[in-house]
């Protein structure tokens, strides 16, 4: 009897044990998930519902409610110019639609510079900054960057022709080129103002976006020589400085002064005779 106590006692103990041992673990198993959702929460950032391409946009074409969907996105992320309600994507009692300005990909924000206002086109004057003007230059295969331009880029504008060299001590006319606009923005390539071409084309006129006096400045270098483009990095931000090169800069060679010769006074003399003596005396000169 005294024996089947002790079995039944050492077996009570056994389970004690094991039940301790599995509560142990069942404990260390909660706290560790605890702790994981706790760094889980930690890591959580507010977020701001935006909205967001559904599909692939182009240049040109209208923006409309199925063409969008909203989405969460970090709230110290937002782009600027980003929609985030829906009355000032779409205005309410209108049925006006934004036009897109620049192509934009499948889950990108629709931002306020790649669309247009409600009901506006996509002409050159939603391109037009205040105080800024449109102006056309002429380019060809060698002055348009064989056809690596693209709206939206920025260019510095050169100007070669033949000028007439006047002055006290050169005189004569030669070949300059010369920096005329530096850094500005190109907003039409031939008829399109869209820049989402997929490969390089010639054009034969690019648009450019300048204040009233560039614009004569632009006018009057296109009738007297020939204008060449110079693409801007998209990441430059230096502005070029003045710029002239001529034929003789070009050589190496350097200006010749050609200096005027100084004509000496002229003095008129009389010879007489004094005595043994012939002397000259000074007289005024008659002619």
């Amino acid at each position: 009897m005294r024996m089947l106590f002790g079995l039944v006692l050492l077996a009570g103990i056994a389970l004690a044990g094991g039940a301790v041992y599995l509560a142990k673990d069942r404990i260390g198993e909660y706290q560790m998930a605890n702790a994981q959702a706790q760094a889980a929460l930690a890591q959580v950032v507010p977020t701001v519902n935006v909205f967001v391409a559904e599909k692939s946009l182009k240049y040109g074409q209208q923006l409309k409610r199925e063409d969008v969907r909203q989405v969460a996105w970090p709230e110290n992320a937002i782009p600027q110019g980003t929609f985030t309600e829906e009355t000032s994507l779409f205005p309410e009692n209108s049925d006006e639609l934004r036009v897109v300005l620049r192509a934009i990909e499948k889950d990108e924000a629709i931002m306020a510079i790649k669309v247009t206002e409600p009901g506006e086109d996509t002409g050159l004057t939603s391109r037009l900054e205040r105080g800024t003007r449109a102006f056309t230059i002429k380019v060809d295969v060698s002055s348009g960057v064989s056809g690596f331009l693209r709206p939206g880029d920025r260019v510095d504008v050169y100007w070669t022709g033949r000028i007439n060299i006047e002055g006290a001590n050169q005189r004569g006319s030669g070949d300059v080129t010369k920096l005329i606009q530096a850094g500005i923005q190109l907003i039409a390539i031939d008829q399109s103002a869209g820049g989402e071409r997929s490969e390089a084309a010639i054009a034969q006129t690019v648009t450019v976006a300048v204040k009233p006096n560039q614009v004569a400045a632009l006018a009057q270098a296109q009738s007297t020589g020939k204008l060449s483009l110079s693409l801007v990095g998209a990441e430059d931000d230096t502005v070029a400085s003045s710029i002239e090169v001529d034929q003789r800069s070009l050589l190496g060679i350097q200006n010749e002064t050609v200096k005027a010769e100084v004509e000496k006074e002229k003095v008129c003399t009389i010879r007489t005779r004094r005595g043994a003596d012939v002397v000259e005396i000074p007289i005024p000169c008659t002619n």
